[in-house]
This record gives structure tokens, sequence and C-alpha cells, in this order.
């Protein structure tokens, strides 16, 4: 399929207000963005990655929820850009696809509201904000959520439905996934460390990210979206199979979808979570075709599990790695845990504080979610 390319992109996260501050926070060894907190679950403390900034107010209660404020944060930080590029197209030849796993649901069932409680809420609330008349739609595949929200633009704008999309994804910390996750026992009380010996669980964070899709490169500083790649092994509801065999076959089915080798990727961004059974997974499924060879790193561990919206904050943060413009030193998105490898996992290579790269022209960000959902994109600086 013919590549499509990100002219502009915009995040928000516990590790900053914008993509930059997020980038070199993330790259930072003295950041340390996660907090303790004993009100989401009332009595016991867990780690969650809350954004601190304050946030942009929405008068219209049919969509007044911190997911749609998140992402509004996200649309202002790069309204200009946006807004100008879009004066290109008709208001019906541009698309909104928004990932998410909860659209704001706890706020709407306060209020009574639950008929509002739609995953296509905070798409719907975008367009109507941009005054667009085009195709819009959430995206809510639990963690690949991110991924599988690109991969429906992509084929708007293949399919010649879109002459622009605007994609991205936002969760915010919810009683609601939070108690899932509490019930099946992989909410950790202490920071997250994925592939560790010693990891025991999953920190939830919040954030939203969003990107400008077009069918041509807009400057030097354009990424392409080289490939994706999309599997699905119902193995069971909530745990991985083990093997990651069809975890794998995304990753071909992306390399393929790009036209590129597995020797040419330069970075892999991988989902882990922090839980014994994915990482697992994903060191079986990424060993299987990469080996040891590819620098890799989770950035879980610094932002808390984002949930629908995880996938789209990595992969902003990809975009930032691979911008020229802004990361001059070609820094790597490190890996943070107690550097203590869980010797019954395949050696993947996990990316160092301060660690660079001679370069950095594709990188690969992975996600698998619940119900053995697959997906995996490949990025490109031309």
């Amino acid at each position: 399929m013919t590549g499509v390319y990100i002219n502009t992109y915009s995040a928000v996260s516990n590790l900053g207000d914008d993509i930059s501050s997020m980038f070199f926070n993330a790259i930072d060894i003295n950041s340390n963005f996660l907090t303790l907190d004993d009100t989401v679950i009332k009595g016991e403390p867990f780690y969650f990655g809350e954004i601190k900034t304050s946030l942009p107010k929405i008068n219209d209660e049919k969509y007044n929820t911190r997911c749609n404020s998140i992402l509004l944060h996200c649309f202002e930080t790069v309204e200009n850009e946006i807004k100008t590029a879009l004066k290109k197209y008709d208001k019906n030849r541009v698309g909104v696809v928004i990932a998410s796993t909860n659209s704001g649901v706890d706020e709407y069932a306060l209020r009574g509201d639950v008929d509002l409680a739609q995953i296509g809420n905070p798409a719907a609330f975008l367009r109507k904000y941009l005054g667009l008349t085009g195709f819009f739609c959430g995206i809510s595949s639990a963690c690949t959520s991110g991924i599988k929200a690109f991969s429906t633009a992509r084929r708007l704008l293949s399919h010649d439905v879109c002459d622009a999309v605007v994609v991205g994804g936002v969760d915010s910390v919810s009683r609601t996934p939070v108690y899932g996750f509490h019930s099946l026992e992989i909410l950790s009380s202490e920071q997250t460390i994925p592939f560790s010996k010693n990891r025991n669980g999953i920190n939830i964070g919040e954030g939203g990210a969003l990107f400008l899709l077009e069918k041509e490169k807009a400057s030097d500083n354009s990424i392409k979206l080289c490939g994706i790649g999309e599997t699905s092994d119902a193995y069971h509801c909530a745990t991985p199979e083990p093997a990651g065999t069809q975890a794998s076959r995304a990753i071909e089915f992306a390399l393929d979808d790009s036209g590129l080798d597995r020797g040419d990727i330069d970075y892999i961004n991988l989902h882990g979570t922090g839980t014994v059974t994915n990482d697992l997974m994903e060191a079986n499924a990424v060993f299987r075709i990469f080996g040891g060879s590819v620098p890799a790193s989770s950035t879980k561990s610094q932002t808390g599990h984002c949930l629908g919206a995880s996938a789209a904050i990595e992969a902003a943060l990809c975009c930032a790695m691979l911008d020229k413009s802004l990361n001059t030193e070609r820094y790597l998105l490190p890996h943070r845990y107690d550097n203590v490898y869980d010797d019954k996992l395949p050696a993947l290579s996990l990316v160092k504080y301060a660690q660079r790269a001679d370069n950095i022209k594709y990188v690969m960000n992975n996600a698998f979610g619940f119900g053995g959902s697959n997906a995996v994109m490949i990025l490109g600086s031309d």
C-alpha cells in the first residue's frame, strides 16, 4: 500500500505538556513522572502516570470530559499548523479517527448521561470543534487501538474517501479499566519494570496524541507511515499466546507492507507492559524476527500504560526521535528498569540512557492487546 505522511503531530502525558518536553524528559535519566495515588482505588496506593498540566475547559456538556480536554490540548499545541493545512481541503474530505478505550465513561455515568458514553465521542467532539463534515469514527481494540486508528486513517486516504485525516488516541485515568486490571491482579503498587526478572505488573497512565495524515509530505521533517501489520490470535480474552506466533506475523506483515527488510529497522518501541505474560510473549515474538540485534525499549515504565492512547503516544515519541530538527543528537528512547533482565526471556537489546544511534531512519512501534489483537507500525524519515 502506498505510504502516507505525518505532517504535524502533538502529544501530552505525565512526561510533559508537548511532544518536545515529553521526548527530552523521556531521555533524562533523572526524570520520574509517575506518582503514587491511593484515591483511584480507595485506600490502595498504586503508581499512575497522571497529567499535571492545566487542561482547556469544554463548555458543551455533551463533550465535557477529561478525555476531550486532553484531546483539545493536543490540538491547541498544533492548531495553526492543522488549520493552515486543512484550508487546502473541503470540509467533507477531512476525516477524524480517534482511538480510546473509555472516552469519559465514568464522568458520563456520574452525570447520568450514559447515552453519551460512546467510543466515538472524542472523534465526534473534534470533528465538530474543527467544523468538519466528513467521515469520523472511534477505534477501540484495547492496547492496539492507536495503531488500528492509523490503519483506518490510511485506508481512508488510499481509497480516496478522504484527502487528509486527523488521527490519534486519547484516554484518561478511569476507574472502570483500573478496576478491571486490579481484578486481574496485574496492577502494580510499584513502578513498572518491563522485561525485568522482578516485574510484577503495570501502572496506568493517561494522555493523548494527535497527527495530521496526508498523501504528500509537507516538509523535510515529515514522517512517513511506511507500513502496518495486523493479526489476531484469539488465544484468550486477557492473556497473550506465550510463543508470540501471531505477534511475529504482525511484525512480518508490517515489514512486507513497508517493503523493508528486518535489517533496515533501527529501533523498536516495545509494547512492554511489565506483566509476566506480555513481556514473555513479546520477547519471543521480537527475538524470532530480529534476534537481539535491534535496540529496543518500552516507554511505559515512564508514562504508564495509557490504554487506547498508548500506541498513539508512543508513535508520537517515535516521531520525535526521528525528527532531525528535534533529536539533533540521535538519542534513542531509553529503557527504564532495575537492570535485572529476566534470563528466562530471549535476550533483547534494551536501550541504555544516553545511547545514541549512528542513524535513525526506520523505527517500529509494537502494540499487543487483549483478545489476541496484534498491531505493528513502521515509521520512517526520508
